[in-house]
This record gives structure tokens, sequence and C-alpha cells, in this order.
């Protein structure tokens, strides 16, 4: 009996002690945990939403449409051959300059030699019996005059006259056929010479060899079209043709600025004007397609045939001027000539009458800054229109300030008046942080423009 007492007082004595310690460990988790939740969320207190302010400044606006191009020499002209023979020799290459006159291949021309060599026997054979053809002719003639007399005289019958008289019309005749040949033969044999000479292919203008594109050895037929054997260019002009989409076709106008880039050419432009585009379309996986052309200078060699252009045409720009974050604005109407529209905020507010007549008429209104700075703009379909602003004072205050802006990007907009360089605006809030959100899934830390259309 005693001994079980004792083993029952032992077992009570080790369970206390076992939960005391699992509460002791238990206390020290919590503890280590409170730490480290306070290590962590040190620094990220909680922060206000505070303004984004901006600097007013000077800059370029630009807007335009993009397509893709391709160079071609402005004027070019395809060599051919008039006369069949094997292209027996080529005196160019790609690349080379010539001149008009110089003699870039030639063709074997053995047949032709031999035709002009025909020629000219078959004219100095004519040659020869026209003698005998005059001497006949006089012969004739001496008969007929003796018939004449003899007919007069009584002394001879009417049958010998009338065969002296044939006679010398046949003879007469018979001279003049054979002068005929000889003029037929001599054209013929100047067709013959003209074709000798065709074999020797010259340059019909100066320039460069873009593409040959026939090797020596080929035999040429130039019976049913005059065959290709190489191209010259002028390379000096370049011509861009570009492909317009259907989409954007509406707003590219001929005489508008655009400029291009090419792979190899690094930050480079080329500027030029719209030259033409063409009315008929090409109609790609049934995408509509138009060609715009523009000739660009070249005068460094610069550019090379087929080269890759991403072109760009200009629809709106201005430079060296005052420029705002388009964020920053808040419009209070629609542009200027195009009637009132709701403002962005519901308040449906319109520009007075007197503001807009003066708009109208490029005075602007009263206020500080303005544009006067003899910036260059291309405006397509832009129209100025009244904004607001929130100016940051030197005494950190801020103000409404109306502005007219003129033309917009997406990120930017030119201040045509109502601010001077170096004024301090809002463009936006900088929305504050929550102590313990997740990093990166707080959308409090997000940014929010002040403005709207």
């Amino acid at each position: 009996m005693s001994t079980v007492d004792n083993d029952t007082i032992i077992t009570t004595g080790n369970s206390g002690k076992r939960r005391k310690v699992l509460l002791g460990i238990i206390i020290l988790a919590a503890a280590a945990a409170g730490g480290w939740f306070a290590w962590q969320s040190k620094g990220e207190q909680e922060t206000e939403d505070k303004p984004l302010i901006v600097t007013v400044d000077i800059g370029n606006i630009e807007n335009t449409i993009t397509a893709a191009g391709s160079l071609q020499p402005f004027e070019f002209v395809d060599v051919g051959a008039q006369v069949n023979g094997i292209l027996q020799e080529l005196h160019v290459d790609v690349g080379d300059q010539v001149e008009a006159g110089q003699l870039l291949a030639e063709i074997d021309a053995r047949i032709q030699e031999a035709r002009v060599e025909a020629s000219q026997a078959s004219i100095e054979a004519l040659e020869a019996q026209i003698e005998a053809r005059r001497a006949s002719l006089d012969l004739a003639k001496a008969n007929a005059d003796r018939q004449e007399r003899l007919m007069a005289a009584d002394a001879t019958s009417q049958l010998d006259y009338d065969n002296a008289v044939t006679n010398l019309a046949s003879a007469q005749a018979s001279l003049v056929q054979l002068e005929k040949q000889i003029l037929q033969s001599r054209a013929s044999l100047e067709s013959d010479m003209t074709q000798l000479e065709f074999s020797k292919i010259y340059a019909p203008r100066s320039g460069t060899i873009v593409s040959i594109e026939m090797n020596e050895g080929r035999t040429i037929n130039a019976n049913q079209q005059a065959p290709t054997i190489l191209r010259i260019a002028d390379l000096n002009t370049m011509t861009v043709e570009t492909e317009i989409s259907e989409a954007d076709i509406g707003r590219i106008k001929k005489g508008m600025p655009v400029y291009f880039t090419t792979l190899g050419g690094g930050n480079r432009r080329w500027y030029s004007e719209l030259r033409q585009i063409l009315p008929t379309p090409v109609v790609e996986n049934n995408v509509v397609l138009y060609t715009g052309l523009f000739d660009i200078d070249n005068s460094d060699a610069s550019l090379l045939s087929d080269m890759t252009a991403q072109v760009y045409f200009v629809t709106s720009s201005a430079n060296n001027v005052i420029t705002v974050p388009i964020g920053a604005l808040t419009y209070v109407d629609a542009p200027v000539g195009q009637g009132a529209a709701a403002r962005p905020d519901g308040g449906g507010a319109s520009v007075p009458p007197e503001v807009r007549a003066r708009l109208a008429a490029g005075q602007g209104f009263a206020g500080p800054g303005g544009a006067g700075r003899g910036a260059a703009r291309q405006v397509d379909n832009q129209s100025r229109r009244l904004a607001t602003v929130q100016v940051v004072n030197a005494d950190g205050s801020q103000e409404d300030r109306e502005i007219m802006v003129g033309v917009t990007s997406r990120i930017a907009a030119e201040v045509i008046s109502g601010l001077e360089v170096g004024e301090q605006v809002v463009a936006g809030i900088v929305q504050g942080n929550i102590p313990g959100a997740a990093a990166g899934g707080d959308p409090r830390r997000n940014f929010r423009p002040m403005g709207g259309f």
C-alpha cells in the first residue's frame, strides 16, 4: 500500500514540472514573434497622400503615325538587249560608277557582222548592174530617135517604130527599178549595221550599277521582249516607299512633314515631306495598304537600295515650348471652336464668351506666362483648349489657375499662355502606404494623376 502511494506521488510531481516548462516555452515564443513583427514593421510608418510636384520647363512635343517602308532609287533605268546572241563580255560590276555612253557589255556579233557583209555585197552587185542598165537605156533611146526620123521620111514600118518606142520605155523602167533596189538594199544595210551596233551595249545615263541580271556566256533571246541585263540607278536621291494602313490614311496628307530611321543608322533621322499617295491600294492578307512616296537627299551615299525604313508622319508638333505634364491638367471645355462640353468633374462649366472670343482671335487671356518664344509648331486637327492646373506658390500654398494649351501628347501638353518656366504645379497624387501591407500588393502605393479630359 505504501509503495503504490509513493509511485503516485512521484508521477504527479513530474507532470507539474512538464507543464511549467511548456508554459515557459510558449511565453518565450510569443515574445520572440512579437519582437520580430515589431522589427519588420520598423520604418514602415503610415504615410499620408502627398502631391506630386513638378517644375514647368521647356521641351518638345510630337505626335506621329508610324509605318514601315523601304528605300528605292529615285531614278533608275533597266538596260536590256535588242539582239540575239551570247553575252560575250561584261565590262562592269555591281557598284561601279558609270558615265553616259560608257561601254557596259558585248554580245556575240558574228551573225550581225555576216548580215552587214551580205548587204554590202548586194549593194555592190546592184551598183555594178546599173551601168549596164544605163547603157541599154542609151541604146534604146538612140534606136527610138532613128526610127522616129525614118518614120518621118516614110522609110520604116510602123511595127519597127513601135518596137523602138517600147524598148526605150522598158529600158527606162528597168533602170529606175534597179535604182530603187539599191536604195532598199542600203536601208537594209543600215538596219543590219544598227543591229550590229546593238551588240555593244552602252550606258544610257550616268549612275551606279545596282544589279546585274545576266552572267557572261548566257544566251539572249530578244525576239519576244528585251531581256534586262543590268540596272543603272542614280543613288544621289532616294525614294522611300511606305505602306500606310487604311485606318491611318485619313490623317496622312500630301506635303506633311515626315522622317525615318534605318536599322543601321543608329539615332540618325532623315527629314522630308510626303510627295505623293498612290490612289490604288495593295491588299495583303485582307489588309488594305496605301503607298506613300517621299524623297530624300543621299549625297553622302549613306542610304542603299531596299533598306528598311521606320517612317514617322508628324501629325502635330511643337518645339522649344513651355510644357507641362498631361496629368496636371483638368480641361474645362471642348477645344476652342468646337462647342461647349461637360467638364470631367461633372460641373459642365463653359468658357465665357469674351474669353472664347479672345482665344479665337489668338489674343489669349489675362494671366502670367505665355508662349512668346517663336516656337516651331506643326498642327493637324489640334485646337487650343482651356484647362486648369494647381500652381504651388513659393509659400507652399496652392491655387487653381486657368491656362491655354495647344499641342498635346500622351505625356505632356504645350502651354500657350498661363504659366512661366520655373513655376511648380501639382501633376498627381503620390498615395501613402499602410504598415504591414504585403509588398507590391498594396493598391494605395499607386500614383494617381490629378487631371482629366
